[in-house]
């Protein structure tokens, strides 16, 4: 599962890319959505592996076994939150309808000036997060990730805008801890997504949606290394213009001796996977792991 993700070629095309997004910024959201339906379409009838592990995934998000509808939204959805992004970083937020419950637990854990982690998923929108914490003024987020895989999708939707661009660490650089000391350190916070692992990263088993995955403990075991609180993070796309942002506490690696740390790290990824899949079945086709999660 780790290596799956990371050798699975982009499918983006740059040229196509760049007119999507000169299309949403030359004629607006509206206009630039229906471009949304021809593409959703084309990728649930000709990425077969894609359908079949979102088919895979989605019979156990609902409950029920999914249909070709099904598919459609759940790639419609992510196409969304793809072209949203474009809106986000241009500054552009009146656009949307953005609730946010949890903010209080948010504003609690960074008085203390010695920022946290922010720990979410491959799951609905990490701008939407991004832009809404600009715009109130909290602390700044540096998204630390692998970005090799969505390199040509990046590259064309930093240069929108590019003094909006939430600060990136790469993982597996040689400075990459040394960059997220310093942006603790300053009362930042770090960003993580915590539902895919790298090879070789150390995995914890969970049950998940009716059965056992592997989870990453790398995020928490940095959290605990460097003694730094843990918060969910999840932006969801709720149809139309809707997002809905949900912030809770998840654990408190800040003073764990280190006989307990092991235990410790395995209740938060535990607790982690039990809050994914609250939100799965709640938001099932925010969830954007196209790839058998369950091999």
């Amino acid at each position: 599962m780790s290596q799956e993700w990371t050798a699975r070629p982009e499918r983006s095309n740059v040229w196509a890319i760049r007119f999507i997004v000169w299309v949403a910024l030359t004629f607006g959201r509206r206009a630039s959505r229906v471009l949304l339906y021809p593409i959703s379409f084309y990728f649930v009838i000709f990425s077969a592996q894609a359908r079949a592990a979102s088919r895979k995934y989605l019979d156990r998000a609902l409950g029920r076994r999914s249909t070709l509808r099904d598919g459609f939204r759940h790639c419609f959805f992510f196409a969304s939150t793809i072209l949203d992004r474009v809106f986000l970083l241009n500054g552009q937020n009146a656009l949307f309808e953005i609730h946010a419950q949890g903010e209080e637990i948010f504003k609690e854990v960074m008085s203390g000036g010695r920022g946290g982690f922010l720990i979410g998923a491959h799951m609905g929108s990490f701008e939407v997060l991004h832009a809404h914490s600009r715009s109130q003024g909290h602390a700044q987020t540096s998204m630390v990730m692998y970005e090799e895989n969505a390199r040509k999708l990046s590259t064309v939707l930093k240069n929108i805008n590019p003094q909006r661009n939430p600060p990136m660490i790469s993982l597996g650089k040689i400075d990459s801890m040394l960059k997220i000391r310093e942006a603790l350190d300053h009362g930042e916070c770090i960003g993580m997504l915590a539902d895919r692992a790298i090879s070789g990263e150390k995995m914890i088993t969970c049950e998940f949606l009716g059965g056992p995955v592997e989870f990453p403990a790398g995020p928490f075991r940095l959290a605990a290394l460097l003694e730094r609180p843990v918060i969910l993070m999840l932006g969801l796309y709720q149809g139309g213009n809707r997002y809905n942002i949900y912030l809770e506490r998840l654990a408190d690696l800040q003073h764990v001796p280190h006989a307990e740390r092991d235990v410790a790290i395995e209740q938060a990824v535990q607790l982690f996977a039990r809050r994914l899949e609250h939100y799965c079945r709640t938001s099932p086709y925010n969830w954007f792991n196209f790839y058998d999660f369950w091999k």
